[in-house]
């Protein structure tokens, strides 16, 4: 009896473990990211805190507009634990986002490891974000001040319908948030996806696949 409750707990606390994981809970004060070391960890090795200098958990540059003169009319600088080493093992990372006037597109994309939370600070932004199986898609017009969270894993994007330009910035809740951008996922892999699959997938002919996959091979 003793050995069944006790096991019943021990697979108790490990479900719970699973069910509120995210990234790892820092187990020192900090652990500053030695983006140097060869070593392959679950996140980064930590620099010696001797060695640490108050550099390590500094950033300048969220004040600097992007380059918004691509297709997309976007542009997204993420600051993470490769570009501020202090963020290592603290679980969260921050980004700015710029958008051309009139259809800058931060397009649909996933976060695998964050959730993310969107103040706008200039501008008008259409956004939304679609919920696994069977789809449904919450969606809002934010302006200046205005907040919004799209939860991990789930496909989001960020469109400017207004006539200036439009910054944002962003919270993630891991300071390796990952990014999955769908249409460059889907039809921009290397290797490719059979054409097969994604006619079949998509419900359309192989010649617009090819046309597609030609858009997005790099």
């Amino acid at each position: 009896m003793a050995y069944n409750t006790w096991f019943l707990l021990t697979l108790l606390a490990f479900v719970l473990s699973q069910a509120i994981a995210s990234d790892p809970s820092p187990l020192q004060d900090f652990c500053v990211a030695d983006n140097t070391s060869q070593v392959i960890v679950n996140g980064v090795v930590c620099k010696n805190p001797n060695d640490v200098k108050p550099e390590d958990f500094f950033f300048s540059g969220l004040d600097k507009a992007g380059n918004t003169s691509g297709k997309l009319g976007s542009s997204v600088n993420l600051v993470n634990a490769q570009k501020l080493a202090g963020l290592n093992t603290l679980g969260i990372s921050i980004a700015r986002l710029d958008f051309a006037p009139y259809g800058g597109l931060n397009p649909p994309h996933i976060h695998p490891r964050a959730t993310e939370v969107l103040t706008v600070l200039e501008g008008t932004l259409y956004v939304g974000f679609v919920t696994s199986n069977p789809n449904k898609l919450f969606s809002k017009v934010l302006n200046k001040g205005d907040v919004y969270v799209f939860p991990q894993g789930l496909l989001h994007f960020q469109f400017n319908i207004g006539p200036v330009p439009a910054v944002a910035i962003a919270g993630l809740s891991s300071q390796n948030p990952g990014v999955i951008t769908v249409a460059n996922a889907v039809f921009g892999s290397n290797p490719s996806i059979s054409d097969d699959v994604l006619a079949k997938a998509f419900m359309l002919d192989k010649k617009t696949v090819d046309w597609l996959q030609a858009q997005f091979s790099n």
